[in-house]
């Protein structure tokens, strides 16, 4: 059974870090691209970073360029996603898919997702 389960997530305050992990289980993660998007209320679902299955090479979108980093550790079947210096506009439900093509930032690109977890940013 495919599965992708988030964690990490929470209330922090502005310039504060949280490190969010993505575990999967059901399939071989190194096969497969890993995304990490976020929701906010009333908003779309938007790409925020992308890492490939066949040499780890990322993406970011603009908005958090120089403030998250994604990394893959393929042994432990685990994503992560490292956020420094947080906004209050990086508040969102973040959730983790996974792609057996290409790394791309479009949600119809990934065949499988995760639950999501809650990243607030305020003082």
């Amino acid at each position: 059974q495919v599965q992708l389960v988030e964690s990490g997530g929470g209330l922090v305050q502005p310039g504060g870090s949280l490190r969010l992990s993505c575990a999967v289980s059901g399939f071989t993660l190194e096969y497969y691209a890993i995304g990490w998007f976020r929701q906010a209320p009333g908003k779309g679902r938007e790409g925020v970073s992308f890492i490939s299955s066949a040499d780890g090479s990322t993406q970011y979108a603009d908005s958090v360029k120089g403030r998250f980093t994604i990394s893959r550790d393929n042994a432990k079947n685990t994503v992560y996603l490292q956020m420094d210096s947080l906004k209050p506009e990086d508040t969102a439900k973040y959730f983790c898919a996974a792609s057996d093509g290409i790394i791309s930032d479009r949600p119809t690109d990934y065949n499988f997702w995760g639950p999501g977890t809650q990243v607030t940013v305020s003082s």
